[in-house]
């Protein structure tokens, strides 16, 4: 049996406020779905190895939009993400996707990817955890809800539970700011109405 400790996971590479400028700006509001996104990545160490998780957050309704699990920080930990999230919208919707300024989003690939589908992105002030405040609190719920209330057999067994709380915190875990509704059940009585 495995507790796990979950750190926040550091991968700023480059200039400071080079590539994107801060557009949310710390407005964690949004008036409908696909206004506003914001990402991230945590890092989960156990039994000796590395498993990283990226996800999208809509900050209307808080609900998770796509995500990747990996062993490594890769490139490709945020680009999947990033097909995964651009399948459940139009191109040149000009959504915000706000993050930090880890070497990822930094990436040239990534910010064709967003500049492609018609995305404005907007990154964190170096160092500065607030900018991106919504995701952190989720990084929060994760762990308070998943990581400290249960043991784990073996990273394949941790991995198995992070796939099941996401579709819980999704599909089944109320808010009460979202009229007692979970997340998606809320998205989708707004895309509904629109």
């Amino acid at each position: 049996m495995c507790r796990v400790r979950m750190k926040k996971y550091r991968s700023y590479k480059g200039e400071v406020g080079k590539v994107a400028p801060n557009l949310l700006n710390r407005d964690f509001e949004a008036a409908m779905p696909n206004q506003k996104w914001v990402t991230d990545i945590t890092e989960f160490s156990l039994f000796g190895q590395k498993l990283y998780l990226s996800p999208i957050l809509d900050l209307y309704s808080r609900d998770i939009i796509s995500y990747t699990i990996s062993a490594r920080p890769a490139l490709s930990l945020v680009t999947s993400m990033l097909d995964k999230a651009f399948a459940h919208i139009p191109d040149n919707t000009n959504l915000i996707l706000h993050s930090d300024q880890g070497w990822q989003y930094q990436h040239k690939h990534y910010r064709g990817m967003l500049k492609t589908k018609g995305i404005r992105q907007s990154m964190s002030r170096k160092g500065n955890c607030l900018d991106n405040a919504v995701m952190e609190n989720f990084f929060g719920l994760l762990k308070s809800e998943l990581l400290y209330l249960q043991e784990f057999d073996s990273i394949e067994h941790f991995k198995a539970e992070l796939i099941d709380y996401l579709e819980y915190y999704n599909h089944r875990r109320i808010k009460a700011k979202l009229k007692g509704l979970p997340p998606a059940s809320h998205r989708q009585q707004a895309l509904s109405a629109a």
